[in-house]
């Protein structure tokens, strides 16, 4: 009885293995190489998958999704002799894992030993002013070259990214030095254009003021010229209107005549032809007025007359 407990025991445990190895579940994005006898026999999608126990044998389970591998710096030499330091970054696929089982021993490693010649030979044929400015450049032609390469092996390269480039440090100070130079002189230039622009702008607003003074200056002018015009234009029509006779017209004349000649710059004035007869007009009829007993012409009134009732006579009215 206890052999064939044992036996039993045994068969059970044969069976529950044969069922483990008979299914296979195969994640999402995974793939797996199904090998019979060490032979390949197919492969293994996502999903729930049979296989023959004790025959049939898993070897290698591989991820399909996008990886990104970065590899550490490389030393590069450029055309004009300068070592320079890479550091790449890789993203790739597996696209047919059985190439990628098959076709190379390991993929990784020669993804990076590809990336490494490929890269000293893109570099070999620039310089280091170009190397630095020419990223793009390189990681296309880089691309380019792996995608070729790894295409037999079931893996496409994606993209490649140059991480960093570190040039020597007597060059990094070199270039240091140089880029202070240009800021300084970019700022200097952008100072005396600064200056110029001031200086330039000021020159225009003074050319605007002195215009504008002197437009107003000749407005002014315009209009003190309009006005005097129409004041004695106003004056002149006013006399013609009021209708002033000789005596009224010699008495202002004569009012006037100190102001004339108050000013300090007034040494010479010239008196009118026409004075002459006006001032007779006026000293007649001062002479009429203060003459003895009244001094008034026949038939005249008598200076008792003229005392008692002063003559009234109409002044001009000038509207």
């Amino acid at each position: 009885m206890d052999a064939i407990i044992i036996v039993l025991i045994i068969l059970v445990v044969l069976v529950v293995i044969a069922l483990v190895q008979t299914i296979q579940v195969i994640q999402q994005a995974s793939a797996a190489i199904v090998e019979r006898f060490g032979r390949y026999t197919r492969t293994l999608n996502a999903g729930l998958n049979i296989v023959v126990p004790f025959i049939d044998r898993i070897r290698n389970r591989i991820d399909l999704r996008e990886q990104v591998v970065p590899f550490p710096p490389q030393p590069v030499i450029t055309q004009d002799n300068l070592v320079v330091n890479i550091d790449t970054v890789i993203y790739y696929q597996v696209t047919d894992a059985r190439a990628a089982t098959y076709e190379v021993s390991n993929y990784i490693q020669a993804i990076e030993q590809l990336t490494v010649t490929t890269l000293r030979n893109i570099i070999g044929g620039m310089d280091l002013e170009r190397t630095l400015t020419s990223r793009e450049e390189i990681n296309a032609a880089l691309r380019g070259v792996l995608d070729e390469a790894t295409g037999k092996w079931g893996i496409r390269v994606n993209r490649v990214e140059l991480k960093a480039i570190e040039p020597p440090t007597s060059i990094q100070d070199s270039m240091e030095k140089q880029m202070r130079a240009d800021r300084d002189k970019r700022a200097a230039i952008l100072q005396a254009e600064g200056v110029r622009q001031s200086e330039i702008l000021q020159a225009e607003g003074a050319k605007q003021s002195e215009i504008l003074r002197a437009e107003g200056d000749a407005k002014a002018a315009a209009l003190r010229a309009e006005g005097e015009a129409q004041a004695i234009r106003t004056v002149f029509e006013a006399i013609h209107a009021g209708d002033a006779d000789q005596k009224l017209l010699s008495y202002q004349y004569v009012q006037m005549l100190p102001k004339i000649a108050e000013g300090d710059s007034n040494k010479l004035w010239i008196v009118p032809s026409e004075i002459g007869e006006a001032l007779k007009g006026l000293g007649g009829n001062l002479s009429r007025f203060t003459a003895p007993n009244g001094g008034g012409t026949p038939g005249g009134p008598s200076a008792g007359d003229a005392l008692d009732k002063p003559a009234r006579r109409e002044q001009p009215r000038i509207e």
